[in-house]
């Protein structure tokens, strides 16, 4: 690939480099002051995500790793839209949104049409290694709602663990993690 052009490269580079900077905002929006970035919680589910790898088999390891680094890119251009705030977009538009997010981000990169594959079957959740991506999606959304109530006192964030429901997650062994968190929880 000696041949590729590097600008789109650092286009890209440089637009998914505002996850740093991009607060979750339902955190924001619920009291917790300086909340967690885009990135912070991208790293959070990748390290989920490798966890759980290690105790689900059969998977594809670099598939699970690439979507759990790669699930939230379109919010380098759409910024993050709470669970709170996109339950009043019209029904889709969070998702046509994104997918024209990773169309603008990926226009031109010889790998693109790889990178959307991938993307398109985590949100589409019809393999396991999308699931398990989802699952630790979830699982770190509820650690760091623990942390946030431990650290913070904030008893504010009950919507987190309920858009979480137990039932919800599609591995034992992350029904497992769910159940011990929400029993830290309690204590």
């Amino acid at each position: 690939m000696s041949g590729v052009d590097e600008s789109p490269l650092i286009d890209l580079l440089t637009t998914v480099n505002r996850l740093k900077v991009t607060p979750r905002t339902g955190w924001a929006q619920r009291g917790v002051s300086n909340p967690e970035s885009v990135a912070d919680h991208s790293h959070g589910v990748a390290m989920v995500a490798l966890l759980l790898l290690d105790l689900v088999d059969g998977l594809d390891r670099a598939k699970v790793l690439a979507m759990a680094v790669a699930h939230d890119l379109p919010e380098s251009v759409t910024g993050d839209l709470s669970l709170g705030g996109s339950r009043h977009l019209p029904r889709g538009a969070k998702a046509i949104a994104e997918q024209a997010a990773m169309d603008e981000l990926l226009q031109g990169l010889p790998f693109g049409p790889a990178w959307r594959a991938r993307w398109d079957e985590f949100e589409a959740l019809d393999t396991p290694e999308a699931r398990l991506v989802r699952d630790a999606d979830r699982i770190d959304l509820l650690i760091q709602a623990l942390a946030y109530e431990r650290t913070t006192g904030n008893r504010e964030l009950d919507e987190f663990w309920n858009f979480a429901p137990l039932e919800s997650f599609h591995f034992e062994i992350s029904r497992r993690i769910v159940a011990g968190l929400w029993k830290r929880r309690e204590t």
